[in-house]
């Protein structure tokens, strides 16, 4: 007795690819960007977490700091009622951050002033000497890697990776005082403290922040002259280099046309990483140099626990930093020819 064959089971469809896969496979660039951008908002929101929650686990109490010798119980209890700290830390974390969505970063605890009205005006002088610091040290940087990549292995070349990496091993307060030794004590050509004001014209306030802007060019180019180079370099041993190479073309046009723009990617990732330096580490040029820009107003914050002014400056030094990076990831995708030109 034959036994019945069984009946063969029906083909199942493969799954059709959801609309995210056919946007990303259509549209590369565009999602990339996306992504980008949706990272960057969730690092922002990530940091205040971290920005508030640290500086509310640090030991001590401002209420005790700020009464000094009147810090009674009962003193202490109304003066942390008055600004809200006996909330739970959960209940005024989630109002810290829907006022500053607003762009309210709240009043001072110690001069009852605008935090978000301080944090306007020491931003545009940390904004000016990082901007002035950043048109001189990238050009300069740039052009230094393109002229040590030309004379590779010369003198040319060793003497400015010499003069690079002592550049790279001092700090910056040590180059600080150094410049301040010289150009101030020794040889008194130089302005000290570098002090601005409003009333001041944008040429006086340019030539105040000659020390600062120096110290700042003299730590961020010897980096981004370093990284230049390499990344050129590691194109130059490409096949098509030495195809160009054999066709006779020379080596600085061979440079400038097709292994510089070939590099850009990585030269952009560290001039965005580079100027989010100038902007968020200021902070020591800015003490050391007495000059009221954001880092100095986070100093005096930190000396008395004004945690509205801390808190507010380290959202917003972290929000550049993050908006710099995405920037450069952005940049990097723009230029990547696989991805403006899909197949």
């Amino acid at each position: 007795m034959t036994q019945p064959q069984p009946t063969p089971a029906a083909p199942v469809d493969a799954p059709a690819p959801g609309r995210i896969v056919i946007l990303r496979s259509r549209f590369p660039m565009v999602s990339r960007i996306v992504e980008r951008i949706a990272l960057g908002v969730g690092l922002l929101f990530a940091s205040s977490i971290l920005i508030f929650a640290g500086i509310e686990l640090l030991p001590g109490d401002f209420a005790t700091t700020y009464l000094g010798q009147a810090a009674t119980p009962q003193a202490i209890a109304n003066l942390r009622a008055e600004f809200g700290l006996d909330e739970p830390l959960i209940t005024r974390y989630f109002e810290w951050l829907i006022n500053i969505l607003h762009g309210d970063f709240g009043n001072s605890w110690a001069s009852g002033q605008s935090v978000s009205g301080q944090i306007a005006d020491r931003l545009g002088n940390s904004m000016l000497l990082a901007g002035v610091a950043a048109i001189i040290a990238v050009p300069l940087a740039v052009g230094l890697g393109l002229v040590a990549v030309l004379y590779r292995d010369r003198l040319i070349d060793r003497l400015i990776n010499l003069v690079s990496l002592a550049a790279v091993s001092l700090p910056e307060f040590f180059v600080a005082y150094l410049l301040i030794m010289v150009f101030v004590v020794q040889h008194p050509v130089a302005v000290f403290p570098a002090t601005v004001y409003d009333s001041m014209s944008l040429w006086e306030k340019l030539q105040t922040i000659i020390l600062p802007v120096a110290t700042l060019v003299l730590v961020v180019l010897a980096h981004m002259m370093r990284m230049t180079r390499a990344a050129i370099i590691n194109v130059m041993s490409s096949a098509y280099m030495e195809t160009a190479e054999l066709k006779g073309i020379g080596a600085m046009r061979a440079i400038v046309k097709h292994a510089a723009p070939n590099a850009l990617a990585p030269i952009i990732n560290v001039v965005a990483l580079n100027l989010a330096y100038l902007i968020v580490g200021v902070v020591v040029v800015e003490v050391v140099f007495v000059y009221p820009g954001m880092g100095q107003y986070m100093v005096d914050a930190v000396t008395v626990r004004d945690l509205p002014v801390v808190q507010g400056c380290g959202l917003v030094f972290s929000a550049i930093y993050i908006l710099l990076n995405m920037v450069a990831d952005v940049l990097s995708i723009l230029v990547n020819p696989r991805l403006r030109h899909p197949r």
